[in-house]
């Protein structure tokens, strides 16, 4: 680029005039046009019209009737009727907050905000969630029927006290406690809880806090989060009969103290694990005993008989493994014990309860010397 001097105006032509017309000519002068529309009048009315901080509205209005008058600007009407306006909202405002209808309206709003969240969901129901899946964050929901095919069944929900907010890991940990819990009060068979099944829960957000969400969802999924699960899993005292009942609180509590078995191999600690089969013995005996003090419908009487026989039996095995003067005795009976739990008679009697007859399987704990549930892990 070549080095500029001084500007020295436009090049003259050959007659020393400019050689193209000059700029502002056809233009109307000044005074023809029309006075301009003060701004503040329109935000005055605005905000007047829309009922949007009424105070703010009013003051507006003012300051826009002084401005036109030293002005001479146009919008005069704007700003006494946003003034206007602005007074009515703002003795609605005052009102509002004299009879408590503002906190009302407040709380029915919050309410509404919260309502739409995947935590509006109650017990027993159903849902899908619309292009998501439970290995990302839920925001909404559609409940649906629990006869067809779902995302989730609401098994429990865990409410939350507190104003502030507890954290994400304090929020966790009392899902991962609680909703373990209401699972086995929902499906009291855990027969009917298959492979395909898992537990989720949907908690609270910082944000979802601070409306008023203090619930956290626990819920039953496929264990593919992309699957979906068919039927209802509730297994309760609404859903099941009497004879249903008494069965499962009887294999209940033989369930519970087998799975209290020692971490300990027996080879390490052969006491606390013949303490321990010595209680199994008791519990299936006595478990045994109520079973056969009921009085059940014909078509499941023999099943259920064909089972407190092999119940007594195995509550044998466990006291003699109770008194088991080594390591090898020990094992003999207790493998002779476990062989009829969840065995053919318990199959049997069941299928003739009507109750799932599908037995759950077990993965062995590598830290302990017995066998755990395959449990699916608590996703959020």
């Amino acid at each position: 680029m070549l080095p500029q001097g001084p500007f020295q105006g436009p090049p003259q032509g050959p007659y020393g005039g400019p050689p193209y017309p000059v700029w502002g000519q056809g233009f109307l002068p000044l005074q023809n046009r029309p006075a301009p529309v003060n701004g503040v009048a329109i935000a005055a009315l605005v905000l007047g019209v829309l009922c949007f901080l009424p105070a703010v509205g009013l003051i507006l209005g003012i300051v826009a009737l002084v401005q036109i008058r030293k002005r001479g600007e146009r919008g005069k009407g704007m700003a006494i009727g946003g003034a206007v306006l602005s007074s009515v909202g703002l003795a609605l405002w005052v009102l509002a907050i004299a009879t408590g209808g503002l906190s009302a309206a407040w709380e029915g709003f919050k309410e509404g905000a919260s309502g739409n969240s995947s935590l509006s969901l109650a017990k027993g129901e159903c849902f899908d969630v619309p292009g998501a899946t439970f290995d990302e964050d839920v925001y909404d929901v559609d409940k649906v029927s629990c006869s067809g095919e779902h995302d989730g069944e609401v098994f429990g929900t865990v409410p939350l006290t507190g104003s502030s907010y507890p954290g994400d890991d304090s929020i966790t940990d009392t899902a991962e406690d609680k909703c373990w819990e209401l699972q086995d009060r929902y499906t009291m068979d855990p027969w009917a809880l298959t492979d395909e099944v898992d537990v989720y829960y949907l908690t609270p957000t910082r944000e979802s806090w601070s409306w008023g969400d203090r619930e956290i969802t626990c819920v039953f999924g496929n264990t593919d989060e992309r699957g979906t699960l068919t039927g209802s899993l509730r297994a309760d005292e609404t859903t099941l009969d009497a004879d249903q009942l008494a069965f499962l609180k009887a294999m209940d509590a033989v369930d519970e103290v087998l799975y209290e078995e020692p971490e300990e191999y027996a080879e390490d600690d052969l006491k606390v694990n013949q303490t321990w089969a010595g209680k199994a013995g008791d519990v299936t005996g006595e478990q045994a005993d109520a079973l056969s003090g009921r009085t059940w419908s014909a078509d499941s009487r023999q099943a259920v008989a064909d089972l407190v026989k092999d119940m007594k039996d195995a509550g044998k095995e466990w006291a003699k493994a109770a008194d088991a003067s080594d390591v090898d005795t020990f094992y003999e009976h207790y493998d002779n014990a476990y062989d009829y739990v969840d065995g053919d008679s318990t199959v049997t009697a069941r299928e003739a309860l009507g109750l799932a007859t599908t037995p759950p399987t077990y993965e062995e704990d590598p830290e302990s010397g017995g066998s755990t549930g395959d449990e699916g892990g608590l996703d959020v």
